[in-house]
């Protein structure tokens, strides 16, 4: 049979008021108060320290509706004053001049750093500029570029395929910036919308088109972004 062992309790006792030395009692030095960030007060609003010379905080405006006057009540509430104000702001815009442009028919000012749809440029003799390095194929961090290229007769190396899937790309300008005779340029062309994906699916002569139609945008965009590279 199990037995219980009896339950030791626990009693709290006073100590007794002649055992307290002067070792056991601790003091407590006050403490300086920190400055601190308010700004319930005028005479100072930085996070520590006295403010600057001169420094005021501006005097905040209460509008009290109680003080208003029978006038400008009655005209606010029977002549609807505050309503004819807004409309007033409003129709104000109307003889300003506008702050915006009527696109498509007016388009604004783009950066020679633009990126755009993608072209394949050529020399002014209309040899193609690709050397089939497979430079842009390598960095395109969303692998949407696919080349393939064989060697022409004269021992030249020219690409037979370059693809580019525009639903994959990120419009980077890792291709652009890597390819070392600037065949593969991002022209400023930004209205390429399709109706289907496969329209979206860009070969060589499609690229090439590109860069036939926007060859002096693509001229006048190098020369001016040349300084700088």
């Amino acid at each position: 049979m199990a037995t219980t062992k009896p339950i030791t309790m626990l009693v709290a006792r006073s100590r007794p008021a002649s055992t307290f030395t002067a070792s056991t009692i601790r003091t407590f030095t006050p403490v300086a108060p920190r400055a601190t960030f308010s700004t319930s007060q005028f005479r100072g609003a930085t996070p520590s320290g006295p403010p600057p010379p001169g420094f005021r905080l501006p005097k905040p405006v209460r509008w009290d509706q109680s003080k208003e006057s029978t006038m400008d009540k009655a005209g606010k509430y029977f002549l609807m004053s505050e309503m004819f104000r807004g409309m007033y702001v409003v129709l104000e815009q109307y003889f300003r001049p506008p702050y915006t442009i009527y696109y498509p028919f007016e388009k604004g000012p783009i950066s020679p750093r633009f990126r755009g749809e993608h072209a394949l440029r050529r020399y002014p003799s209309g040899e193609e500029r690709c050397i089939a390095c497979k430079l842009c194929e390598a960095i395109c961090p969303a692998q949407a570029i696919t080349i393939e290229a064989e060697e022409r007769e004269d021992g030249s190396r020219r690409t037979t395929r370059y693809d580019i899937d525009m639903t994959k790309c990120i419009y980077c300008g890792f291709c652009q910036e890597s390819c070392p005779v600037d065949a593969i340029v991002e022209s400023p062309n930004a209205e390429y919308a399709t109706e289907t994906r496969e329209e979206l699916l860009y070969n060589k002569e499609k690229l090439l088109a590109n860069g036939d139609k926007w060859e002096p945008e693509l001229a006048a965009a190098a020369r001016a972004d040349a300084p700088y590279r």
